[in-house]
């Protein structure tokens, strides 16, 4: 007798030590797994970035590879992309986001930021985390990709660091119905 009522507690304390000393509860487990079974799909446009359009592809890849809670895919025909991406002759810019499902922005290749020579991967990666809700962070090293062009003229660095990656997960952490709306600025990434 005395064994039946043991054995479930000696469980139920197990369970809370282990939750005590920082193993998620298993509700919480179930959600993180969920949310990345089910991130949140934004599609970006890049029919329009002429002579970057697979470099947008290598950077949405960058995203892809680095973040749970958010995928970038390209647009299907049909359904209007969240993210556009043009090229023009200006500075790189982009709107700041974060962009959710149905909402949408635009991020500017500006050539004049090849020109000065700054590597068109990483200036992609840049532009596409202002649409997730990335600011700038400047001045900042080159191992930070929203430093931007304070990274330097040398820097090919296109991965967001940790710290990058988890501001972009709590933003798309809830899903799509959790998420902020995007407040439409245009950040432009001038030193």
């Amino acid at each position: 007798m005395l064994r039946r009522v043991l054995t479930p507690l000696l469980v139920a304390l197990s369970a809370l030590a282990l939750t005590l000393v920082g193993t998620a509860p298993a509700g919480a487990a179930s959600t993180e797994q969920s949310l990345r079974q089910n991130p949140t799909v934004l599609y970006y446009d890049a029919s329009q970035a002429a002579e970057f359009t697979s470099v947008v592809a290598s950077a949405a890849d960058v995203w892809n590879s680095s973040v749970d809670n958010v995928r970038l895919e390209p647009a299907p025909a049909g359904p209007r992309a969240e993210i556009r991406v043009i090229t023009d002759d200006g500075w790189p810019r982009a709107h700041l986001g974060p962009v959710r499902p149905g909402g949408q922005v635009t991020v500017w290749m500006g050539r004049q930021g090849t020109a000065e020579g700054h590597d068109p991967l990483r200036i992609a990666a840049h532009e596409l985390g202002h649409s997730l809700g990335l600011p700038d962070a400047k001045p900042g090293p080159c191992s930070s990709l929203m430093s931007g062009s304070t990274g330097g003229v040398g820097c090919a660095n296109a991965q967001p660091n940790a710290t990058e990656r988890a501001r972009v997960e709590a933003l798309y952490g809830g899903g799509p119905a959790g998420l902020v709306g995007a407040d439409g600025q245009i950040v432009v990434d001038r030193h």
